[in-house]
């Protein structure tokens, strides 16, 4: 029956897919799942729906699930496919909602055992503004004195149902990086007359990059990528203005700190020696996922199927946002698929939501 259930609510949630905060079908969908167990439904800030279960505890443990989905045309023959053209659940929030929606049945049934209160947060625009930013800021945290919160992310590239995590650092910190390059246009005959602004961008890609391998420290990685460089007006012409987008991965704020002095240190010598002018501008961006060791040590206990991971990986999260507030553990799900993430043909069997699941009905019992 369980199984039954989680398939249900991932499959009729993966067919309303909506983004950022926008989310009214989803919302309205989790809500009727809910409004059926012994909770306080409640909405702490915008696009938010939290349920809380009363055990008559000091302290609450916190269980997030995102609800918003990606603005990508799905490629799908499967009979759950999207009925919102141009939009699709391709990142697997729809398996977390199944997840913590099906986490409340069982919440609801054992509440007189628990050890703590229960939280449930269905957070919307993960993958746009970081929705959990406002979550935090709300209040509701210290409102319903939650000591801890748990989140999934579903994993493509680990095998199906197994779980695995990290104490310390597990994902990066993501800024964007926008270097703008301003030189002065001149016929390439006369390429003295102009300051030549893709020689400098290109100076620029080249240094950063060579730097970042340079002064890189193997105990804490740090990733720099430009995708895009544009430039100039016409093969015959000197360049009067280049631009280049990236991003910066780190996992502590002294490394990015560190990183961004020496990128704009190297922009400082490249205009000295070019004459053109550099401007660059760091996005805020969301911080490191870093699980709390206590809590991750303690949950290992608990969870004796837990992979270590050797290593942290590139990618960003929101739940970021929580860990700056509370004790955070953030797990990944296998799906076995391979698929990537953000692909228009992603998909997975939601049998291994059953393993997140199990999980979860763990964690509730923690010290």
């Amino acid at each position: 029956m369980t199984q039954q259930l989680l398939t249900q609510y991932r499959r009729d949630l993966h067919r309303i897919p909506e983004t950022d905060f926008d989310l009214p079908e989803t919302l309205a969908y989790v809500r009727r799942v809910l409004e059926q167990y012994p909770c306080t439904l409640f909405s702490p800030c915008k696009s938010t729906l939290c349920a809380y279960f009363d055990a008559g505890k000091p302290h609450t443990a916190a269980f997030r699930a995102d609800m918003d989905a990606l603005p990508i045309a799905e490629r799908s023959s499967c009979d759950y496919v999207s009925h919102h053209e141009g939009k699709m659940h391709a990142c697997g929030h729809d398996g977390h909602m199944a997840i913590v929606l099906a986490l409340a049945g069982q919440v609801s049934q054992m509440l007189d055992k628990l050890p703590r209160n229960v939280l449930l947060v269905f957070q919307p625009a993960e993958e746009t503004s970081g929705g959990a930013k406002l979550v935090c800021e709300s209040g509701v945290f210290e409102k319903y004195r939650c000591d801890r919160i748990f989140g999934w992310h579903l994993w493509p590239d680990l095998p199906a149902g197994t779980i695995a995590s990290r104490p310390g650092p597990l994902l990066a910190r993501s800024s964007e990086v926008t270097v703008t390059v301003t030189g002065k246009s001149s016929h390439v005959a006369k390429p003295h007359e102009g300051r030549d602004a893709l020689f400098a961008a290109s100076a620029f890609l080249y240094e950063s990059y060579r730097l970042i391998e340079l002064l890189g420290r193997p105990e804490e990685p740090r990733l720099l990528k430009f995708g895009k460089l544009t430039s100039g007006q016409a093969r015959n012409a000197i360049s009067d203005s280049s631009l280049l987008l990236g991003t910066l991965r780190v996992y502590s704020d002294e490394m990015f700190t560190a990183t961004e002095a020496m990128l704009r240190d190297l922009a400082g010598t490249i205009e000295r020696k070019t004459g053109c002018r550099f401007e660059i501008a760091f996005s805020t961006g969301y911080p490191p996922v870093c699980n709390d060791p206590t809590l991750f040590d303690t949950a290992r206990a608990a969870l004796p199927q837990l992979q270590v991971l050797e290593n942290p990986l590139m990618i960003s999260e929101d739940f970021s946002f929580y860990q700056q507030r509370l004790p955070g553990l953030f797990l990944l799900l296998g799906t076995g698929t391979g698929i990537p993430l953000h692909a228009d043909t992603f998909d997975f069997d939601e049998s291994v939501l059953a393993a997140g699941l199990a999980a979860d009905e763990l964690l509730l019992f923690l010290n």
